[in-house]
């Protein structure tokens, strides 16, 4: 192709080539026969560092480095310090690194082949990614590949990091405390990079996550000066930038355990699968040596191996309650599943009910919220929760129909809004008929009334009728209905769509 012929935007292939090195950890011996090949070739070899000229890149690469190389230190003009830049850190480093391509660029222009050096991988965490996507659209360029730190770390504590369906997150140390403690709560394996001066927050967020009896501290690996242990044993003090925290797999890595050490956490996995748990329920669950649930709510939860699941017919609460907690007592770490949340109109009141008997008073007990089936449904058709509402169950199985039927009475008369739960099945038909008519008596004919159906599941439903065209032949055991107040308000969007809400403000007499 002539450079007529060179379409817009494409690399000119008369000009130098540009690679992104990958050194690997820290040890020469790890760097890939590629890198040093293309060191080999290169006719530049560029290297970040800091003010103090000390580069760990070049030091790595240092004996593949030939006299004729032309070297360019890029050097940071910021690492931890303050700046004056008006555009502050991160302007201060956006202008660094278009003056550090435009350097490179120059060799480029003159057909030279830049080699630009990076510690580990150049597209994990690494200073040359900034160079590449200033440069690479330009310019013929090669990536090389290299072993990253979190390698070196497994290898150098000899723990496997991600076995089976597990899921490895890797996390940088600058994150927000708060953050770092939800994503290590919520994953199997983690990593975090970037200590240093985070290491105190880090710390911090392995206990706050229950994570820090699992944790492992590596400095350095696969470098002069190397060292491994414990992070809770890891001196604050004493940690440089190049340490990263490590949660091995936690398959084959249960620890045994001795009566006094069970505990019951009862959870809640939300109205359907994976995308309504929380980051604590999944710490929870992944925690737990077993599971213990409805048949319905366990097939909601992913299969680990070391776990044992106890599944159970709907009706047997109770019974379910004390076999949890007699795990427990023998230094089980026992989940008790339940949907939604555990503490509406679920497994939370029977724990509790059966933990209070003498028994089992010692052995401890922990309830996690969950997304509501009616808050899931609320969402789907807009606001219909915005005002003061009522939580009502249908169901009068373990209350009198004259109980549920003067509660509706008066959170109508109250005008509530009213989330009707286990409004029918196939053993109970009349009672939303029953529940209808009776608010009927209080409420708007046109009062709208959402029905949401297997919210978040594979047959989701979820739409609005008037209060007097509620049809009791559409509703199940997985509807649940929002009845709303005489101030609820309906209405389309301009694509169509349907929503509800309540306003906040109440009008005045």
């Amino acid at each position: 192709m002539t450079v007529s012929e060179q379409q817009p935007g494409r690399p000119d292939e008369r000009t130098g080539r540009l690679y992104g090195v990958g050194l690997g950890p820290g040890d020469p011996n790890l760097m890939t026969l590629r890198a040093v090949e293309v060191i080999a070739e290169a006719d530049v070899v560029a290297y970040h560092s800091a003010r103090h000229g000390r580069s760990i890149a070049r030091s790595i690469a240092a004996k593949h480095l030939r006299a004729d190389h032309i070297e360019e230190a890029l050097v940071y003009p910021v690492t931890t310090e303050t700046t004056d830049h008006p555009g502050g850190y991160r302007g201060a480093m956006e202008d660094f690194y278009t003056e550090a391509a435009a350097r490179l660029a120059v060799h480029l222009d003159a057909g030279r082949t830049v080699a630009v050096l990076a510690e580990g991988d150049p597209m994990f965490y690494g200073s040359y990614m900034h160079m590449h996507k200033r440069l690479a659209d330009r310019y013929p360029t090669e990536v090389i590949p290299g072993v990253t730190s979190v390698s070196a770390a497994a290898a150098r504590l000899g723990a496997p990091l991600a076995e089976g369906e597990e899921v490895l997150t890797i996390l940088p140390g600058t994150l927000p405390e708060e953050e770092l403690t939800a994503r290590l709560a919520a994953t199997d394996a983690a990593v975090v990079m970037k200590l240093g001066r985070t290491f105190p927050a880090v710390r911090r967020a392995f206990e706050a996550s229950g994570r820090l009896p699992e944790a492992r501290y590596v400095e350095r690996a696969t470098m002069a000066g190397e060292r491994l242990g414990e992070l809770a044993d890891t001196d604050a003090g004493s940690v440089p930038y190049f340490a990263v925290a490590v949660l091995p797999s936690r398959i084959d890595a249960r620890p045994e355990r001795a009566p006094g050490d069970g505990e019951v956490t009862v959870v809640g996995t939300g109205p359907a699968g994976p995308l309504w748990l929380t980051p604590e329920t999944r710490g929870a669950l992944a925690a737990a040596d077993d599971l213990v649930g409805y048949t319905t709510y366990l097939d909601r939860v992913p299969v680990r191996p070391g776990q044992t699941r106890h599944g159970s017919d709907n009706k047997v609460e109770s019974e379910r309650a004390e076999f949890a907690l007699d795990l427990a007592r023998r230094g089980r770490r026992v989940a008790v599943v339940s949907g939604g949340d555990p503490g509406v109109f679920a497994m939370a009141t029977a724990v509790l009910e059966v933990a209070s008997q003498e028994e089992y008073a010692d052995v401890p007990v922990r309830v996690l919220p969950g997304v509501t089936a009616a808050n899931a449904a609320a969402a789907r058709a807009g606001a219909p929760l915005g005002h003061d509402y009522a939580t009502i169950s249908l169901s009068d199985r373990l209350k009198p129909w004259e109980v549920i039927a003067e509660r509706l009475r008066a959170a109508a008369s109250a005008d509530l809004v009213l989330a009707l739960y286990n409004p029918g099945s196939r053993s109970r038909t009349w009672q939303v008929g029953k529940a209808r008519d009776l608010l009927l008596e209080h409420r708007s004919p046109d009062t709208p009334v959402v029905l949401g159906r297997d919210v978040g599941g594979p047959s989701e439903s979820v739409r609005t009728v008037r209060l007097a065209d509620l049809d009791p032949a559409e509703v199940d055991m997985r509807t649940i209905l929002i009845v709303g107040s005489s101030q609820t308000r309906w209405g389309h969007r301009g694509d169509g769509t349907q929503i509800v809400w309540t306003p906040r403000r109440y009008p005045e007499d």
